[in-house]
């Protein structure tokens, strides 16, 4: 398939895991892409692994950074000549346990990067290309957003927040913008390892599909709603979880 063929997107939190996964499926599709994250040397592996300067382009800053997120949405358009999608992959969990027991600081920080950030980027999108050229938003929740799940509910609050977001800004930036999300349950990530290591075969027992997720089954879901497959699809969450929520298993 050829779905990004003369597109470009940006893809947030991309040097590995699920944002790598999301930038090399649409470089398959044909697409180039600008992909940031904290660290420049494994941004700069990233690339050459989809492809080299002719296919992607990266950025290196914190994604709650405005400064950041304006470098990278303009260096993108100047670079590529347009910004046809954005995908608001950038994520942190850094506190396990009840949430009145997690320090405020640290639940301001995970609001800031999951949910402002995102609000952030979208907002240089828009005003580098998007407002005038339109295209097409995949924000990265999660199933923690959608129920409770023991240990992750700052995190899980803040990606309740995202979804609502997406729905708000489905709306008020139609027709010209799509807002989409997708929702992950527990995937093989390093980010999420702590949520599997040494029981995976307990924690993908709950799940109807009997196995986590790869990165591979997410940038799949990505792709669909960036694509012109979704023309007719705003303001919605994919849940992408192998069946956990419909078998009642818990992450």
């Amino acid at each position: 398939m050829n779905r990004f063929q003369g597109r470009v997107a940006l893809v947030t939190g991309a040097s590995r895991g699920i944002g790598f996964a999301v930038a090399e499926r649409l470089v398959a599709e044909g697409a180039k892409v600008c992909i940031t994250a904290r660290s420049a040397e494994p941004l700069a592996e990233a690339v050459k692994a989809l492809g080299g300067p002719e296919f992607a382009l990266a950025v290196a800053g914190k994604a709650d950074d405005a400064a950041h997120q304006a470098e990278a949405v303009e260096r993108a358009v100047e670079t590529f000549g347009r910004l046809d999608v954005l995908v608001n992959n950038t994520g942190i969990n850094p506190v396990f346990g009840p949430v009145l027991d997690v320090e405020e600081s640290a639940v301001r920080k995970v609001f800031e990067v999951n949910v402002l950030a995102a609000l952030g980027w979208l907002r240089q999108a828009r005003r580098v290309w998007m407002g005038e050229h339109g295209g097409s938003v995949v924000n990265m929740t999660a199933v923690a957003g959608l129920r409770p799940a023991e240990g992750i509910g700052a995190y899980g609050a803040s990606k309740a927040a995202l979804i609502h977001l997406t729905e708000q800004l489905g709306r008020e930036l139609g027709p010209r913008i799509r807002v989409n999300a997708v929702a992950p349950a527990v995937v093989r990530t390093r980010f999420a390892e702590k949520l599997y290591e040494e029981r995976e075969a307990e924690v993908a027992a709950g799940y109807a599909l009997g196995r986590l997720g790869v990165p591979e089954d997410i940038a799949g879901a990505v792709a669909y709603l960036a694509s012109s497959d979704a023309s007719w699809v705003t303001g919605q969450t994919l849940v992408v979880d192998g069946g956990l929520v419909s078998a009642g298993g818990g992450i």
